[in-house]
């Protein structure tokens, strides 16, 4: 009789066996881990975050109608397709409430990843086509090196570039164009 061999675990097993300090997707089939992002990238990710919250989740002089939150962990296919963008949002209409656990299954209006240099092709070329497959409307691509902030609304299933900005400016970028953010509150101060 031939011995039997232990069952291999699904990729999302592995991904919930991986330990806390680390990120970890599926992404078409694949299982990516990555260590947790560097003091550029937590305070650009952080900054927008905080720009976003206070007008459109809370209505603080912008309008409301927003949840934004960082890392969710998105199923675009349960268990199977899992991405964790560094930001996402979505129109209220869409989601009433949180969901009481971490997978969240209603595809965001909004993602923003922070590009960094061991991120970067992986988010353009192996997300940003996901994200446009799945319907989510628009996405925002960050450089806290670069000090760049892409824009893109998905339109006829591919990615439409709406803003190309560097620097410092103060810009209003849909689908959050009703109030200004100021892009160098993002950069970290460098030495």
């Amino acid at each position: 009789m031939r011995p039997r061999t232990k069952p291999r675990p699904s990729l999302y097993e592995q991904l919930e066996s991986l330990p806390e300090e680390v990120v970890a997707e599926i992404l078409d089939g694949q299982l990516y881990v990555r260590p947790r992002p560097a003091w550029p990238h937590i305070v650009a990710a952080s900054g927008l975050g905080f720009e976003l919250i206070g007008p459109f989740q809370r209505g603080r002089g912008g309008p409301g109608g927003w949840w934004i939150v960082d890392e969710p962990e998105l199923h675009f296919i349960r268990d199977a397709e899992v991405d964790v963008p560094d930001l996402a949002g979505w129109r209220r209409e869409r989601m009433l409430n949180h969901p009481p656990v971490h997978r969240i299954e209603v595809v965001p209006d909004w993602i923003c990843e922070v590009l960094s240099p061991s991120t970067e092709s992986k988010d353009r070329k192996v997300k940003m086509p996901i994200y446009a497959e799945f319907g989510v409307s628009y996405a925002w691509l960050v450089d806290p090196l670069a000090h760049t902030l892409e824009a893109y609304a998905l339109e006829d299933g591919g990615w439409r570039e709406i803003g190309r900005i560097a620097g410092a400016a103060s810009v209003s970028v849909a689908p959050f164009d009703a109030v200004a953010i100021n892009l160098s509150d993002l950069w970290a101060p460098t030495a």
